[in-house]
């Protein structure tokens, strides 16, 4: 079983269709038209099996060494997790990423917000 196609994404109040563009084992890919979102859905397994989730964004801006030039910018978002391939029930497994969402959605993100302020 796959992940819907299309996805979408909405960033800052935008709407953005991200239809499959790749698919293998363990892995799938979704673009952007414009080429500039990414999101990639892979599992890789041995002793433990690692499951990621990831959002690549860029977005093109002026330079900062040559403000009449634009260049790219990029930044990416990951979900793993990473577990036993025994000894946790799927159930279990979400229930504790659903702990961990509430955990970073609690008081309007103010764990994230302090994160990118560079508070550990």
């Amino acid at each position: 079983m796959s992940l819907p196609d299309p996805l979408s994404i909405t960033v800052s109040g935008t709407t953005t269709s991200l239809p499959r563009t790749s698919s293998g084992t363990d892995k799938a890919e979704y673009r952007s038209a414009d080429g500039l979102m990414k999101f990639t859905a892979a599992h890789s397994y041995g002793r433990r099996a690692r499951r990621v989730l990831r959002l690549d964004h860029s977005k093109v801006g002026a330079s900062l060494l040559v403000p009449s030039q634009n260049e790219v910018f990029s930044t990416s978002v990951y979900l793993v997790m990473d577990h036993p391939t025994f000894g946790y029930t799927a159930a279990e497994l979400l229930a504790i990423e659903e702990g961990f969402d509430a955990l970073l959605d609690a008081n309007t993100n103010q764990l994230v917000t302090k994160m990118l302020g560079g508070e550990s």
